[in-house]
C-alpha cells in the first residue's frame, strides 16, 4: 500500500498509523465522560442518592448581628461577658452575637476603628453598621436599641426553659 493510499483510507488523515486508535479511545473517554456529566446534573435534583455535580450552598438566613470588642481581663468587659451569653442563647435565631478579644486580636481593633473598650457594634442582616455604643451597655439598653431597629424580640423557647431549670 503506497503512502497515497494510506492517506486516504484514513480517517484522521495521517495515515494510519498507532495514533488513530489512541485518538479514538481518547474520544470515547471523552465522550462518556460528558455523558456521565450531564446525567449528574440532570438527576441532581433527584434523592435517589446521586451526587450532585455541583456543591450545594446552603440558603442560610442572615442575621442582625452585634459585635463586642473588648479584652477578658478589663472590668467592664467581664461584666458584659454574662449579657452576651444569655443574649446568644436567648435570642438564637433573632440576632447573632460576636465577642472579640482585641487584646489578643489586635488587628481587629484597628479594623473597627476601637478607640475605648468594650464597643458594641450593632450590624443589620446585610451587615451594615447600625450603632456603635462605647462602655458598659445592659442587656435592656442592647434590647431596647434592636428594638428600635424592628428586630424581633421573641425569646427562643429552648433557651427559656433551660433558663427555668
Amino acid at each position: 500500500m503506497s503512502d497515497d493510499q494510506s492517506t486516504q483510507d484514513s480517517s484522521c488523515g495521517c495515515g494510519g498509523g498507532s495514533c488513530c486508535g489512541r485518538s479514538v479511545r481518547w474520544i470515547w473517554i471523552v465522550l462518556a465522560l460528558a455523558v456521565a456529566g450531564v446525567l449528574l446534573v440532570k438527576h441532581s435534583g433527584d434523592k435517589k442518592g446521586v451526587v450532585a455535580a455541583t456543591p450545594v450552598v446552603s440558603q442560610v438566613k442572615a442575621l442582625p448581628k452585634l459585635v463586642d470588642l473588648g479584652a477578658g481581663k478589663c472590668i467592664p468587659c467581664k461584666l458584659m461577658a454574662p449579657i452576651l451569653d444569655d443574649l446568644r442563647k436567648t435570642y438564637a435565631g433573632k440576632f447573632d452575637v460576636q465577642f472579640i478579644d482585641v487584646w489578643e486580636n489586635e488587628e481587629a481593633g484597628t479594623k473597627y476603628g476601637i478607640s475605648m473598650i468594650p464597643t458594641q457594634i450593632f450590624y443589620d442582616a446585610a451587615g451594615k453598621e447600625l450603632f456603635r455604643h462605647e462602655g458598659f451597655f445592659s442587656k435592656e439598653d442592647i434590647l431596647a436599641k434592636w428594638r428600635a431597629f424592628g428586630v424581633d424580640l421573641i425569646e427562643n423557647p429552648e433557651a427559656r426553659s433551660q433558663k427555668s431549670e
